[in-house]
């Protein structure tokens, strides 16, 4: 399997498991928050929501890739 293939794998399954996704996500912006001591935070803010809205669109059927 291909890198290509395994990133395919992997927003298919994002997309039927947006919940523990989402909460991943949480869980690594809160992390690297802690990691950067807050200076970083709006930036960390901005991109985990970008991500979890691109989950949230995968799951409901939406392809946000076109």
């Amino acid at each position: 399997m291909g890198l290509k293939d395994a990133f395919n794998r992997a927003r298919k399954l994002a997309g039927k498991h947006s919940d523990k996704v989402d909460r991943g996500l949480d869980r690594g912006a809160e992390y690297a928050k802690r990691r950067t001591g807050g200076k970083y935070d709006e930036h960390i803010d901005k991109a985990s929501e970008r991500a979890s809205d691109y989950v949230r669109d995968r799951s409901s059927g939406r392809d946000p890739e076109r």
